[in-house]
């Protein structure tokens, strides 16, 4: 198959098609895709072809507030990728699972705030209800 920026017209159907598909199996089913994301997505170079855009839209709908997921909710994930804290940096995409990265996201920010679960909510984008119920299917105490 061709790289995904020689086939820009086809992300948006693809997009719509990975939202469709990993939406409820992250108990997200009515997970959408805004018209503005939808283009922002297209221009995108993907040099990671189609498993970078999945990994993308994976993170997003793991993340994101509310069920229509926004230009915003996917440059925050790629921000995510390119931050360095100190000398840490996130690992290679693919190295660990979506759940082993967000679980260790969690972590490493109840330390930063020292325990405050409104602070850490607020810097992982996502409600207090969203990450009590992260910190529960994690067994992470906080």
């Amino acid at each position: 198959l061709p790289p995904l920026v020689e086939r820009r017209r086809d992300v948006p159907r693809i997009a719509r098609h990975l939202v469709a598909q990993l939406g409820p199996r992250y108990e997200r089913p009515n997970a959408t895709l805004t018209d503005a994301a939808l283009d922002w997505l297209q221009r995108q170079e993907w040099p990671g072809n189609i498993r970078q855009l999945k990994h993308l839209v994976e993170r997003s709908i793991l993340m994101a507030e509310h069920d229509a997921l926004e230009v915003r909710n996917f440059q925050q994930m790629m921000q995510m990728d390119l931050a360095q804290d100190g000398d840490e940096q996130l690992p290679p995409v693919g190295s660990m699972t979506l759940q082993e990265m967000e679980k260790a996201m969690i972590v490493k920010s109840l330390r930063y705030h020292d325990g405050n679960v409104s602070r850490v909510a607020e810097s992982l984008g996502m409600s207090r209800a969203a990450l009590y119920r992260r910190l529960e299917r994690y067994g992470i105490r906080s």
